[in-house]
């Protein structure tokens, strides 16, 4: 447990969710971002996907007013790898454990295996954001203080937050996504009349040949996924997990609580011939932005990958009147479907003053290419027509 000087507020760590109300930690989270809602984090922790084992040992941060009311929460994990983070940092740990350091265990706070920005300060609504926030960084570096770990790693936090983080001398890093903007369309024919020519037509193609071989596209939402529907997503996902990672992140039973736990908000696209499904992508539906996950198949069709994962949640986005899509991570190959580049932000803390400074200049040299990147790609291989 760990006290702040001022008597009315209460900081402490707790071993899991099952620790503290679903209504208390969702007053904080709000509504907006899927993945810090208490269902989505709790279905990591009781499938057994996130557990001390797996190496995401729970240690969430937890600020109560007089009253024990929650009133600020952060979702925070002690690690002994770097592995589901998506904001690489392995050659820090190399290089600390060449130089006689020792790397793990760090404090990771994020959502586990989701590369996607949202926000990881959370607090209530009727409670001012930043003197709230502020107690909740100073808990956090408290709580790494204490545990004598290595480092803390905020990953992709928002915007507002990565600018506060930075103001209490955390590092501050970059990275690129690319996310499709909805530009109130009407449809997707009207999306891609704001496409240059040649990319029009060439997304006209991919979606007529990703489904030429007698292939059908389905969109299930909550209750209609069956569980068979779960089984063959299930055994997608360990494909291209085993292909990519070696060990895939999630276990089956994740799957079933997660449409037992948040119903309204998972729609499945799933891709059948024959009467079976070959290929299927996961998407998580937000206030505004539909998250699309964890992409597989058991039959290679030139274009499938395209049609299911993109053109797919854009036409979705576009009929629930999202603002945009969020893909996941990497994506170059998203530029020419009509995924412009964004930038993503973490935060970090290191306990050593050395390590720090060199970590810090390498990341200015970092962030200056991120910066130079999405400006280039935006200015020069944008696929939209110029007038856009």
């Amino acid at each position: 447990m760990t006290e702040n000087d001022t008597p009315t507020l209460t900081l402490r760590a707790i071993g899991g969710l099952s620790e503290v109300d679903e209504a208390e930690w969702n007053a904080c989270a709000g509504t907006t971002n899927p993945f810090v809602d208490y269902a989505f984090l709790s279905a990591l922790e009781d499938s057994g996907s996130v557990t001390p084992e797996t190496g995401w040992a729970p240690r969430h941060l937890l600020l109560e007013d007089a009253d024990d009311r929650l009133i600020g929460a952060v979702p925070m994990y002690m690690k002994n790898h770097s592995q589901g983070e998506y904001v690489f940092d392995y050659g820090w740990a190399h290089a600390f454990e060449r130089a006689g350091g020792e790397y793990y265990p760090k404090l990771q706070i994020s959502v586990p295996f989701t590369p996607a920005t949202g926000p990881r300060l959370l607090v209530r609504a009727d409670r001012p954001f930043e003197e709230t926030a502020n107690y909740l960084v100073q808990g956090m570096i408290e709580v790494a203080s204490r545990l004598e770990v290595s480092s803390l790693h905020i990953t992709y936090p928002t915007e507002r937050e990565w600018s506060l983080l930075g103001e209490f001398g955390m590092l501050q890093r970059t990275g690129e996504q690319f996310h499709w903007q909805n530009k109130d369309y009407a449809d997707f024919d009207a999306f891609l009349s704001d496409l240059a020519s040649r990319k029009r037509k060439a997304v006209r193609k991919e979606r007529r040949e990703a489904v030429a071989n007698g292939i059908e596209i389905e969109i299930r939402r909550g209750s209609d996924i069956s569980e068979q529907d779960w089984d063959d997503f299930f055994r997608f996902y360990i494909d291209t997990g085993s292909r990519k990672w070696g060990t895939p992140y999630l276990n089956r039973p994740f799957f079933s609580l997660l449409t037992e736990r948040m119903t309204d908000r998972v729609a499945l696209i799933l891709a059948k011939r024959d009467g079976r499904n070959i290929a299927g992508a996961l998407n998580l539906i937000g206030a505004d932005t539909l998250y699309g996950r964890y992409w597989g198949c058991i039959e290679d069709h030139r274009y499938l990958h395209f049609e299911v994962c993109y053109y797919q949640a854009i036409d979705m986005a576009i009929q629930l009147g999202l603002d945009r899509v969020e893909a996941g991570a990497q994506g170059p190959h998203k530029l020419s479907r009509g995924y412009l580049p964004v930038h993503t932000y973490s935060a970090h803390w290191i306990r050593d003053p050395a390590f720090r400074d060199a970590v810090a200049r390498y990341l200015v040299e970092e962030r200056r290419e991120i910066d130079n990147d999405i400006r280039y790609v935006g200015e020069k291989h944008s696929p939209f027509r110029s007038e856009n």
